[in-house]
């Protein structure tokens, strides 16, 4: 008789890395809509070293800080968010650098209030975006 083997799941960092592949792709692809900076860009990611950021910019891979891989998925619900709002993709791209006179971006604009460099203002905005939605999704 002839021993049944198990398949092993992939090893956890195998896993982590193709997401991390996945969400950096996603998020210059982003990027690159919005028109960000390479500094905008590090500010956003949780300000990396320049020299790993510009490591995943280029490879577009690599292991992600769980910080990192949680502000790229507020950006990628903000991008979500404002397809859905704006069905026209220019409008929606440019929308967070227009000034904003809602609660909270007191007359700046979401991209100033993101580029605070604090993981709760991508929060803050996508929160924003999700109520004008009219909720999750």
């Amino acid at each position: 008789m002839v021993p049944i083997r198990s398949v092993q799941p992939a090893a956890p960092e195998t896993d982590t890395r193709l997401m991390a592949g996945a969400a950096l792709r996603a998020f210059f692809r982003i990027a690159e809509a919005w028109g960000l900076k390479a500094a905008e860009q590090r500010i956003l990611l949780g300000s990396p070293p320049e020299s790993t950021f510009f490591k995943w910019k280029r490879e577009r891979d690599g292991s992600l800080p769980r910080d990192t891989f949680e502000r790229i998925s507020y950006v990628l619900g903000i991008y979500k968010a404002l397809q859905l709002l704006f069905p026209d993709p220019v409008r929606a791209d440019a929308w967070i650098r227009k000034p904003n006179s809602a609660e909270p971006f007191g007359g700046g604009s979401a991209l100033a209030r993101m580029l605070s460099g604090q993981v709760a203002d991508l929060y803050v905005v996508r929160e924003y975006l999700d109520g004008q939605r009219g909720g999750w999704g």
